[in-house]
């Protein structure tokens, strides 16, 4: 018998690429957004800035600038349509859904703060009769303001309906 030696072979382990953080997952989000936003805009003509934020669970794009108001439309609905096509670009890029949220010239932000007040009547109504409270039919975005505002005040609400008519009930304590 010959004695053979046998090369050492050795294995080496290649980690996972670490997973990346719920955080940078969502700026990534905000910046493929914000790819898609800008060429949009530079082929509507539009002058506007883009801004990026992560906001509790997802990320967060506002589009500022001077007269951008045909992309919000009446009622926002051309600014609903916009982010949700915004949201199948980050999708086709991620391979993720996105909760993106989208806003343009502070429309969003004024329309939140019209609904918490909304929210904060409703709850002292609630409140002061003793007897559930029914609010008009809302999109999911105005009835996602008004059961965080409901909450943060201490009383809970439940959506009922079909949509589009689907509405928020403010549930007394």
């Amino acid at each position: 018998m010959s004695d053979e030696t046998t090369p050492e072979t050795t294995v080496t382990e290649t980690a996972a690429p670490a997973r990346p953080s719920r955080v940078e997952r969502l700026e990534n989000e905000g910046d493929i957004a914000a790819d898609y936003l800008e060429e949009l805009l530079d082929i509507a003509d539009l002058d506007g800035d883009l801004d990026m934020d992560v906001e509790g669970d997802r990320a967060a794009v506002s589009i500022v600038g001077a007269d951008l108001n045909q992309l919000v439309g009446a009622k926002g609905e051309v600014l609903d349509a916009l982010q949700e096509l915004t949201r199948l670009a980050v999708y086709r890029e991620t391979g993720e859904r996105s909760r993106l949220m989208l806003d343009v010239s502070g429309y969003r932000a004024r329309q939140r703060e019209e609904l918490v007040k909304v929210a904060e009547q409703a709850v002292a109504e609630a409140k002061e009769s003793g007897a559930p409270v029914s609010l008009k039919a809302m999109s999911p975005f105005e009835r996602k303001v008004v059961h965080d505002a409901v909450a943060a005040a201490g009383l809970n609400s439940e959506s009922e309906g079909v949509e589009p008519r689907r509405y928020v009930i403010v549930l007394p304590a």
